[in-house]
């Protein structure tokens, strides 16, 4: 396969890292963006001008839109965007605070959204393009007290659904990426509120000592997600969702099966609501 050209956010740890660890190793170029450089300088050292590596948080608009160009400039076409950067918050909704909710959203919903506007119009001038987005099984079911980075999730499918068929005319695709719990650093990034005691008998406090005690189940293999990751890139016919882990795939399937059950129960009523 000739190489690609890529451009990812979030490459300090995790998918992000093991995505450009693989792409410069099979020949690709990767623009990475994170917030601290020095992560990447042993891969920089090794592949040289193959990897371009730029400071990027993405709750900086004006610094996501100036990044995005220079990577454009610098590597010219850029076949595919990975919008990876973002976080869990952890806690019930009336426990996270007012600041907490607020980086959650600005980071893993309008910083995707923002990169991905950013990325269109020069998407658009190369005559195409490929855009993997990093949602989670949880853009489609939800735990208790991930209720606000079930928010930020639910909330970028939707925007991602609806922007691949406004751009489909343009050549560019779009990929939702949903893994289960998977074995990367996701855990020890996570941000969590304080508790209160008044939660620690119900379902939140179940899945708050499930986490600590270890009981939690996490299964996925980061390095194997990797790869399918890269295989939907490189096909010519990529997925709009993409998803990935046995626990991702279970659960996601009975969230689907109880929504279209509640939907068939409610058609009486749905259908007797037009207009005579």
């Amino acid at each position: 396969m000739t190489p690609r050209n890529w451009f990812i956010t979030g490459t300090s740890s995790g998918f992000g890292r093991g995505l450009t660890e693989k792409l410069l190793a099979r020949g690709d170029r990767v623009a990475a963006t994170l917030r601290k450089t020095a992560a990447l300088e042993d891969l920089k050292a090794q592949y040289g001008d193959r990897l371009w590596v730029a400071a990027l948080d993405v709750t900086d608009t004006p610094g996501v839109r100036r990044v995005v160009d220079q990577a454009f400039a610098k590597l010219g076409r850029i076949d595919v965007i990975v919008n990876n950067a973002g976080y869990g918050l952890f806690g019930g909704a009336e426990e996270v605070t007012d600041e907490q909710v607020r980086h959650q959203i600005d980071t893993n919903l309008i910083g995707s959204i923002t990169v991905i506007r950013a990325c269109l119009p020069h998407l658009r001038a190369q005559g195409g393009g490929h855009v993997l987005q990093v949602s989670s099984e949880g853009g489609q079911m939800t735990y208790p007290g991930f209720s606000l980075y079930h928010a930020t999730k639910w909330g970028i499918e939707g925007f991602v659904e609806a922007t691949a068929k406004e751009v489909a005319p343009f050549g560019i695709a779009f990929t939702l990426i949903e893994p289960g719990p998977t074995r990367t650093n996701f855990g020890a990034g996570l941000v969590r509120s304080l508790p209160m005691k008044v939660y620690e008998d119900t379902s939140v406090g179940e899945v708050r000592h499930a986490m600590a005690s270890g009981e939690f189940k996490v299964t996925g293999d980061a390095n194997k997600m990797v790869d399918a990751m890269i295989a939907a890139a490189d096909s010519s016919a990529p997925p709009l969702r993409l998803t990935l882990g046995s626990i991702a795939y279970g659960s996601i399937h009975k969230a689907l099966n109880d929504r279209l059950a509640g939907l068939a129960a409610s058609k009486t009523i749905a259908l007797s609501t037009d207009t005579d």
